[in-house]
């Protein structure tokens, strides 16, 4: 049985994230083993997760990992714990463009079969938030609304028109937090700062956080409104492996590399991968027996003069590429592995250069393997995430890494990968396996 709620909003700016781990930090704190998820692809707020449950970020999204996985997938990831609470993405009904609402947050909770609250900001209105709310609450009626938190109270009166008027949606108010400028996560280009780079911070603030939601929420009724959620019949997703030797892979971590998906390790670690955090800020060297590279997602273009400095770790790893050692590497991963960015030396492993740009890209693809490489066979059909405000020049290499929208993206061989896209390795378990049997090779 997998007690679990989802905590969703009208739209983004509500403040999802910011109450949602305080809820997860404030079950932790109440003596609950709780596992954090993320409806999406987003890799940000999962980083405030883990902070706050002490458990590995997770992910659940259809288009990334496919339908039938997000059941196995929560309950993998929620091993070991007593409720699941998951935060979801945009407005509740907000999902892939040009669909009726796939990989929304309302598609999740309806597949997963889980009770939802609704967070509302009610800082610029009184009354309207109750037609808010019972608009939410009828929209679809496969979506079971257990309740609403109400963010950004002004005042007690504030407090009591609402809650008058929300009386007659037959929605039950399930908590009250007012203004509170001393809890909040910075933001800049791609969203929130990530977790890891203000770790000493947000671990500070984490406490505070916990006791402003136990103060203004129903904690009680949540754990009652979670444990309500019928029992779920798939199994757990389980990562797949193959037999043979074990190696190592040295995956890019730190405040520069703070993108992974979980499940990605974990499937290395079936096939016998063992994976050495590495961070390319700090480090001078690989690690010993190191057979592969993995660099994952981040924000190396905030970090781009301390990588450049850190000479002796760019060498050791243009050296490693150069020599055949097998390296996986996507949207952070490939601006690293660049001749340069923003003007400043990289590793010089990929024949291109990148910069920052005004505009992002950001969207759910299609894509597919353009020849054999690394990671895939020609033709493999994969889904996956792009979400980067970077550009490389030229975009793709003679042999590139994927196609997609009639575009080429990044740059593949039998040993090297690189890419704009993020896939969740848990929908392509493929890719994992045949990454590992080229370090094993290599080893």
């Amino acid at each position: 049985m997998v007690a679990r709620v989802v905590i969703a909003a009208p739209g983004s700016g509500h403040g999802k994230t910011t109450i949602a781990a305080g809820l997860m930090a404030a079950l932790r704190a109440a003596g609950h083993r709780v596992s954090g998820h993320k409806v999406g692809p987003d890799f940000i707020d999962p980083g405030y997760h883990a902070l706050a449950t002490g458990r590995p970020a997770r992910n659940l999204d259809p288009f990334l990992q496919g339908e039938d996985r997000l059941v196995p997938l929560l309950r993998h990831g929620s091993h070991g714990a007593d409720i699941a609470v998951i935060e979801g993405v945009m407005g509740l009904f907000d999902g892939a463009l040009g669909t009726e609402g796939y990989a929304s947050t309302a598609h999740v909770a309806r597949v997963l079969d889980a009770p939802v609250v609704l967070v509302v900001d009610a800082s610029a209105a009184s009354r309207s938030v109750a037609a808010t709310v019972l608009g939410f609450a009828h929209y679809d009626n496969r979506v079971r609304l257990a309740g609403v938190i109400l963010n950004k109270l002004g005042s007690q009166r504030h407090l009591d028109e609402i809650a008058s008027a929300l009386e007659a949606t037959g929605v039950s108010l399930l908590g009250a937090l007012y203004r509170n400028e001393e809890i909040h996560a910075p933001s800049r280009h791609l969203g929130l700062v990530p977790a890891a780079e203000r770790a000493a911070e947000a671990q500070r603030v984490l406490p505070e956080l916990a006791a402003w939601v136990t103060d203004g929420v129903d904690i009680e009724a949540i754990v009652r409104i979670a444990s309500g959620a019928p029992r779920l019949s798939a199994p757990p997703w389980e990562p797949s492996g193959v037999d043979g030797p074990r190696v190592t892979v040295a995956a890019a971590g730190g405040a520069a590399f703070t993108f992974r998906y979980t499940e990605n390790i974990e499937l290395l670690a079936a096939c016998g991968v063992e994976v050495v955090d590495i961070d390319p800020l700090r480090d001078q060297a690989l690690p010993e027996g190191c057979a592969g590279l993995y660099f994952g997602g981040g924000f190396p273009e905030v970090h781009a003069a301390e990588l450049s400095s850190n000479t002796a770790l760019r060498s050791a790893v243009a050296s490693a590429i150069q020599g055949g050692m097998p390296v996986s590497a996507e949207c952070a991963g490939l601006l690293y592995l660049c001749q340069s960015l923003d003007g400043v030396p990289m590793v010089g492993a990929v024949p291109a250069d990148a910069k920052m740009t005004a505009r992002g890209k950001l969207g759910y693809r299609r894509a597919v393997a353009v020849e054999d490489n690394l990671l895939t066979t020609a033709g493999q059909r994969v889904t996956g995430h792009e979400f980067h405000r970077t550009e490389v020049t030229p975009s793709h290499g003679a042999s590139a890494a994927w196609g997609w929208d009639r575009q080429l993206d990044g740059f593949a061989s039998l040993t090297l990968h690189a890419s704009y896209l993020h896939v969740h390795w848990a929908g392509y378990s493929e890719l994992a396996h045949r990454f590992a049997a080229r370090v094993r090779a290599y080893g």
